[in-house]
């Protein structure tokens, strides 16, 4: 056992999301959102690259001297997976650790709304979950590909950086790529799953040109396509996608981005206030016929009243998951104002759910 399991274990029985070990500092673990400092003694350099460098593969280690950053995904059996991040500061090294959980929540137990099993049950096209840092995109693109794993006779692929989630494979084959292990880049990888005869791959992370142009080719040659990109909403999304090209591609990219994009689940985070734990909001874009013409058009800004218009087919604003959540009562006042896009709308709500809610001044 690795002296630093310890920690871990800690940070799993506290329910915690991550995991700092920094030089000069105590050990902090975040839960539920805030940073709490664990009651150690502040970690020294040495003793904590010694602790950091048992954990990690000799490979990673030479690259982490060389470049100063690493990312790996570490095990421990009967507990949990990690996704670990090395790095130098100021003070010495530094480390964050995320934890995966080894069993992968469906659906229904993640409170997610039904339209994500119809996403799962796509025959081609692109899907993208996005959402700022630590909003748990990770968990719901795994309980979508979960679901077709369990639904589906296909081939799952996906390339991530590093591994998080694991699928067993059920109705689907599933096979994992990590990059910098089992492959140089996402471009690479991407390149050769078009002749490894997939049904649905997931890309962990659609971060340049390259990947966004791969993955666009792939959802546009027949294949499902899942992927995750920080953007908090989503027209932000589509026009980060359309910005990445040369301008002179921009109206080709918007013919392809308005014909292969079929669903845009946009989330973030909020603390429960109803007990411990935290719930996501939702905003849902389905790419339809009116969709589809704005994205062509380059009027990506009227995309919400596409968004409003279209709960029929499972569409929802931020604000109208934001305001679920609050009727409900599972999360703050005053986090749903500051998280909310819409602030005029979710003001008024609150006016009306809480009398003694009052407008922050500077707003």
């Amino acid at each position: 056992m690795a002296k630093i399991d310890a920690f871990f274990k800690l940070m799993h029985d506290q329910g915690a999301s991550d995991l700092h070990l920094v030089s000069g500092s105590q050990p902090i673990l975040r839960l539920r959102g805030e940073m709490e400092r664990v009651k150690f003694d502040p970690l020294e350099n040495d003793s904590l690259k010694a602790m950091l460098y048992e954990i990690a593969p000799e490979d990673k280690i030479k690259v982490f001297e060389e470049t100063g950053d690493i990312d790996f995904a570490y095990e421990i059996p009967g507990l949990a997976r990690y996704r670990a991040n090395f790095f130098v500061q100021k003070w010495g090294v530094g480390a964050v650790f995320r934890e995966i959980p080894s069993e992968i929540l469906t659906v229904d137990q993640l409170g997610l709304p039904p339209i994500c099993k119809k996403l799962a049950m796509l025959q081609k096209g692109m899907v993208l979950v996005t959402g700022p840092t630590g909003s748990g995109k990770s968990t719901t693109l795994a309980a979508i590909i979960d679901h077709c794993n369990k639904n589906r006779k296909d081939h799952i692929l996906t390339v991530e950086d590093p591994i998080e989630f694991v699928h067993k494979s059920k109705g689907c084959i599933v096979n994992h790529r990590e990059v910098g292990l089992h492959t140089k880049t996402f471009g690479s990888a991407l390149r050769g799953a078009l002749r490894e005869d997939p049904d649905i791959i997931l890309v962990g992370e659609m971060r340049d040109l390259e990947t966004i142009q791969l993955a666009l080719e792939a959802a546009s040659t027949g294949h499902l396509v899942f992927g995750t990109l920080h953007t908090q909403s989503a027209t932000k999304t589509i026009d980060r996608i359309i910005d990445v090209f040369p301008a002179n591609q921009q109206a080709q990219i918007r013919t392809t981005v308005s014909e292969g994009l079929k669903a845009v689940v946009a989330q973030s985070l909020f603390k429960r206030i109803d007990k411990k734990g935290r719930c996501a909001a939702l905003e849902i874009l389905v790419c339809t016929a009116a969709a589809a013409n704005l994205i062509r058009e380059g009027k990506t800004p009227q995309m919400q009243s596409v968004i409003q218009t279209g709960k029929k087919l499972g569409m929802q604003t931020l604000e109208d998951a934001i305001i679920g959540l609050l009727q409900k009562k599972w999360i703050s006042p005053e986090e749903a104002f500051d998280k909310a896009v819409d602030k005029n709308r979710i003001d008024a709500e609150l006016k009306k759910l809480f009398p003694e809610w009052t407008t922050p001044p500077e707003f």
